[in-house]
C-alpha cells in the first residue's frame, strides 16, 4: 500500500511544514513518491471483495506517482502557499534524530504502480495528485493548514 492520503494522518506533518515556510522539496526532491487517495484504497478493497474471480497480491497506489519535489509543489498550490523553502539532507538528519525516526523514510524512493488491479478493470476516482489533494483539502478544517 502506498502512502495513503486523507484528511489527517501523513498530511499533518506536511501542513506543519507549510506553517513554517518549509514546504519545499526534501533533499534532492527527485525521490519518487507513490501515493493513493484513501477513498481509492477503500474502493480497491471493496473491488477485490466483490470480484471473487481475482486473487493474489495487488498494489494499492495511484497510477501516477510523482517526485517529492512535484508532490510538495502541488501540495503548496492546493493549499494556497506560494513559498516553500527546501529541507536539505542535513536538516532532515537533525529532524529525524529529534523525532526518533529513520531518515530513509524521507530519502528513499517508492515507485509503485497498480498494474494488476487496473488489469481487472478497476478505475481510480482520484488518479491525479492535484485532484486528490484538492478533494482532501476541501475536507480539512482551515486551521490545520493556515498560519492564522
Amino acid at each position: 500500500m502506498a502512502i495513503t492520503l486523507g484528511p489527517g494522518g501523513i498530511l499533518i506533518p506536511y501542513f506543519n511544514l507549510l506553517k513554517f515556510g518549509l514546504g519545499g522539496k526534501q533533499a534532492s526532491g527527485k525521490q519518487m513518491y507513490s501515493w493513493v487517495h484513501i477513498e481509492d484504497t477503500c474502493r480497491i478493497i471493496e473491488w477485490i471483495c466483490d470480484h471473487k474471480e481475482i486473487s493474489g497480491t495487488y498494489n494499492s497506489s495511484s497510477p501516477n506517482p510523482v517526485t517529492n519535489e512535484e508532490f510538495m509543489r502541488i501540495f503548496r498550490k492546493v493549499t494556497g502557499h506560494i513559498v516553500g523553502l527546501p529541507a536539505y539532507k542535513w536538516m532532515l538528519q537533525i529532524g529525524a534524530l529529534l523525532i526518533g525516526t529513520e531518515l530513509e523514510l524521507v530519502l528513499k524512493s517508492r515507485w509503485v504502480l497498480p498494474t494488476r488491479i487496473l488489469e481487472t478493470g478497476f478505475q481510480f476516482k482520484h488518479p491525479l495528485l492535484e485532484d486528490a489533494l484538492s478533494d482532501i483539502i476541501n475536507k480539512v478544517p482551515r486551521k490545520q493548514y493556515h498560519l492564522f
